[in-house]
């Protein structure tokens, strides 16, 4: 019997995780089916559960159900404590509901995949939601020397900052009180969805700095765009969102795939 696997979302007919799935197991000789399903938005624990009772084992979680499959889990990772989210649920040998998180492995991975400035860098997350609060510790944890966090509502990135605070050098500000130069500059808004730019200094990049946006389209978004033209290296997340991936593959079937060859077909399908 062929295992199932699922992303749950909504709206979720724009997700490229069963593509992106699909050629994993085609890579790997894994047998698996994966789909997308959108869920009702009042009801994402009943669809889940009606999931496993037709055979699930595994999902992903997008937007806007992370906080509920981080409720949902009855063994949550480290990782998935700290972020406050779950994006990755499996169903244990033992019949529980494990929920982790890959977001921060996945732009950590997708960063070194850039040769990104990491060790010893100064990086500057815009954004205190919930994207930010997941790749945090990563991002530490891979060497980053400090960690500016600037949001629009200063409370928020204060907050995080705080809960941080033990991981590294870990600050909170507002946008306009935004020092340069940075490293390695990360926009975790969801700005770019709407062709919007944070308020930032013209001189916000070190030499050699990179900008990189967990967003991706056909185009540059306008974040990138602007940092391209301050002579900022650029990189978006399409390399986010397959590291993120292959390493839920990894979770599921104990089997690491290779993320290289489906980087170059998903940017030319895009």
């Amino acid at each position: 019997m062929t295992d199932r696997y699922a992303v749950f979302g909504n709206p979720i007919g724009h997700s490229k995780s069963p593509r992106i799935h699909a050629a994993f197991a085609e890579q790997t000789g894994e047998s698996l089916r994966y789909e997308a399903i959108e869920a009702p938005r009042s009801d994402f624990a009943g669809a889940w559960r009606a999931f496993v009772a037709a055979g699930g084992k595994g999902a992903n979680v997008t937007v806007p159900f992370k906080q509920e499959a981080f409720a949902l889990a009855e063994v949550l990772s480290p990782r998935a404590r700290l972020a406050g989210a779950v994006n990755t649920l499996m169903v244990g040998r033992d019949g529980r509901l494990y929920g982790d998180t890959t977001d921060g492995v996945g732009l950590v991975r997708d960063l070194e995949a850039h040769a990104a400035p990491l060790r010893s860098a100064r990086v500057l997350l815009l954004g205190a939601g919930g994207a930010s609060r997941g790749v945090i510790e990563p991002l530490l944890e891979a060497g980053a020397g400090s960690l500016t966090i600037a949001n629009r509502t200063v409370a928020k990135a204060e907050e995080l900052a705080v809960l941080f605070a033990g991981k590294g050098e870990v600050s909170g500000c507002g946008f306009d009180d935004v020092a340069g130069p940075f490293d390695l500059v990360i926009n975790a808004t969801s700005a770019s969805l709407t062709g919007d730019l944070p308020p930032l200094p013209d001189d916000l990049f070190a030499a050699d700095g990179l900008a990189y946006d967990m967003m991706y389209a056909a185009e540059p978004t306008v974040f990138l765009r602007w940092a391209a033209e301050r002579g900022a290296r650029t990189v978006d997340g399409l390399g986010m969102l397959i590291e993120q991936a292959a390493e839920s593959f990894w979770l599921w079937r104990q089997v690491r795939p290779e993320t290289a060859p489906l980087r170059e077909i998903l940017r030319r399908e895009l």
